[in-house]
């Protein structure tokens, strides 16, 4: 039975290059980066030369890139700080956010007693600008928490817009970028953007490490405390491998940006025309979305959404209904409760999710799956 893999949304294949960079940094270059004799010096230097790499992937400097666990560590640690160290009131999110940054907001509205609004959102799961701008018309200490490409969906903020508006009243902004940093182009110097985050596993780099970028002079504080290192923002010695990692698969990711994208947005096109031969009545989740999501609702029966992954995974195939963090779960995905109505939330969804490893043979895989169901 061939093995599908169609749920990159959640986590990504390394590539081969990344690999081989981190088995030699774990053979070679095992020095500790905070020790001063020549193993540490070499260490150190592999770590500066990865922390500038991402930074001009994102054009940001070398100092304004914090090195993490993952996304779900930095967003923690930003909104938190915001809150306790930068004396923000009120943050503004939506409700179709990660839940990191949901669970989070909720954590520090009862810790903090802070205000938390959610901006309105369209049906097809946009942000509604109009609404953003009123509630930023009230005079309040204020971080403005978006992301930047829905995980479950994939639709698309507009950064540019969301960050001038947020400026314009004199507040902060944070997006979590985990689903569009080397898949689309950022430039932290145009946006103007305070904080963003990342995580390496999204773009076919390793687990465990992300980073965080946070613009000069933000002022926030460390989440936990210990050594110096971080400039004494994240204390804990640097898994060096793992941002050594992180580093090269972000410039190969911008390196081949161009002709990977094109071909990935031509499986999605692929994938979308087999469906509605197929399964004429399914409909897309989300309007304008990222070329590598894709999520439908499938005109099938209600009894089948509990045992729908199943099914395709007996068949080989991987895919997801929502969130990873959420597919072990029957309840509907907190994004599509939120754009769906009553009635197409209770039928099965499935997202897809694809890379430059998946193939027109994959998705042919996953529709002879689908059909015999």
């Amino acid at each position: 039975m061939k093995k599908v893999y169609l749920d990159n949304a959640s986590t990504t294949q390394i590539r081969s290059e990344v690999v081989s960079e981190m088995i030699k940094i774990l053979s070679e270059d095992f020095g500790n980066p905070s020790s001063t004799h020549g193993y540490g010096r070499s260490a150190k230097v592999l770590l500066e030369t990865a922390r500038k790499s991402i930074a001009k992937q994102i054009n940001a400097t070398a100092p304004e890139i914090i090195f993490t666990s993952c996304g779900t560590e930095a967003n923690n640690w930003i909104l938190r700080s915001a809150v306790k160290d930068l004396g923000v009131e009120r943050i503004i999110t939506s409700k179709i956010e990660h839940h990191a940054v949901l669970h989070t907001a909720e954590v520090l509205k009862q810790e903090f007693g802070i205000q938390v609004d959610f901006v309105t959102l369209k049906s097809n799961g946009e942000i509604d600008f109009t609404d953003l701008v009123e509630l930023l018309s009230q005079n309040k200490r204020t971080l403005v928490s978006l992301m930047h490409v829905n995980n479950e969906i994939g639709t698309i903020l507009n950064l540019e817009k969301a960050v001038r508006i947020t400026h314009d009243y004199n507040a902060l902004f944070h997006s979590d970028t985990v689903q569009s940093i080397g898949k689309t182009e950022i430039n932290v110097q145009e946006l103007g953007i305070d904080f963003l985050v990342s995580s390496a596993h999204k773009f076919h780099g390793p687990k465990g490490v992300g980073f965080a970028y946070v613009k000069k002079n933000a002022g926030i504080q460390p989440l936990f405390f210990g050594g110096e290192q971080e400039k004494g923002l994240r204390a804990g010695t640097e898994a060096v491998h793992q941002i050594v990692g992180m580093a090269k698969a972000l410039e190969l990711a911008y390196q081949h940006l161009k002709e990977e994208s094109a071909y990935i947005a031509s499986l999605k096109k692929y994938a979308i025309e087999c469906l509605e031969i197929d399964f004429p009545q399914m409909k897309i989740n989300g309007e304008e979305t990222l070329y590598n999501i894709l999520n439908v609702v499938l005109p099938l029966p209600e009894d089948k959404t509990s045992m729908l992954l199943f099914h395709l995974d007996m068949k080989g195939v991987a895919v997801s209904r929502g969130s990873a963090c959420q597919s072990g779960s029957v309840k509907p995905s907190h994004v599509l409760a939120e754009i769906l109505d009553s009635e197409e939330v209770k039928k099965p969804s499935l997202r897809v999710s694809f890379s430059h490893y998946n193939t027109k043979e994959d998705v042919d895989v996953l529709m002879d799956a689908l059909r015999s169901i």
